[in-house]
């Protein structure tokens, strides 16, 4: 493996926002499958290049997934005998590095499978970011992206706490009492990153009146954003009100990218 080579791909996954784990061979004694410096790139699904394969390579691959599922970032080592402890016919020990380069995707759920759902879905799915589409109603996957993550779900509510912190949720179902629940559901959790649902300002009065009637304060019902999508972008057409929300997500997520947060 040439320098480059491993340069080129950990660009490429850069460039794709994706986060991985670069292994390298820290240093060697006696007989070891690959000398010192040889590297390894490891993510969620896939790993480039080798350190030798075998349980070594088995276990090194193990403990970055393990590394990236937890979003650690500092730097780790590990010592292996290959012998005492993996079994290996070589029978040295080595030292591998684990350098953990994080590019955290921020996880988007859109409750709705509608035509502006389907719209909003098709165009975020070309962003670097992991998508959740939530339905009550079967059949309604017809056209799924690559990568989105497709659930129908009789409860969609119950998916509002699968979601981990920092999300962001998009509500519009075809269920108006149904986008009332989820909004509860969302604004119960106090921890996401964006809340927008689709409808007027009259709908906006009328969940308000009712959820404040729930306990929400002013300053809790002020985060959702409805209606929604950028109002600079005008339109009624399922695409146009997809640009519109599609682009007032980017707008918070890049605010949040610029004041140092991980989104």
């Amino acid at each position: 493996m040439l320098p480059h080579e491993w340069v080129a791909t950990l660009q490429q996954l850069r460039t794709q926002r994706q986060s991985c784990v670069l292994i390298t061979v820290l240093n060697e004694r006696g007989s070891v499958p690959r000398d010192r410096g040889s590297k390894m790139i490891v993510t969620a699904d896939r790993q480039f290049f080798t350190i030798g394969g075998g349980h070594l390579e088995f276990q090194c691959i193990e403990i970055a997934r393990n590394l990236l599922k937890q979003e650690r970032a500092g730097l780790h080592s590990e010592q292996f005998s290959l012998g005492a402890r993996l079994g290996q016919c070589c029978g040295g020990a080595t030292t591998i590095l684990f350098e953990p380069l994080l590019y955290i995707q921020p996880q988007i759920a859109v409750f709705g499978a509608g035509h502006v759902g389907q719209a909003l879905v098709t165009l975020l799915a070309t962003l670097p970011c992991h998508i959740h589409w939530i339905d009550q109603r079967a059949g309604q996957f017809a056209q799924v992206p690559a990568g989105v993550t497709a659930c129908q779900v009789e409860e969609p509510v119950d998916y509002v706490r699968q979601l981990p912190p920092g999300s962001y949720f998009v509500v519009m179902t075809h269920h108006h009492p149904l986008d009332l629940a989820l909004c509860e559901a969302i604004l119960r959790r106090d921890d996401y990153r964006y809340a927008g649902v689709i409808g007027s300002n009259t709908k906006r009065q009328r969940f308000e009146y009712r959820l404040s009637g729930k306990g929400f304060s002013q300053q809790q019902l002020a985060r959702l954003r409805c209606p929604v999508g950028l109002p600079q972008v005008k339109g009624k057409l399922p695409a146009e009100i997809a640009v519109a929300i599609a682009a007032e997500i980017i707008a918070v997520y890049q605010q949040t990218q610029n004041a140092g947060t991980i989104g």
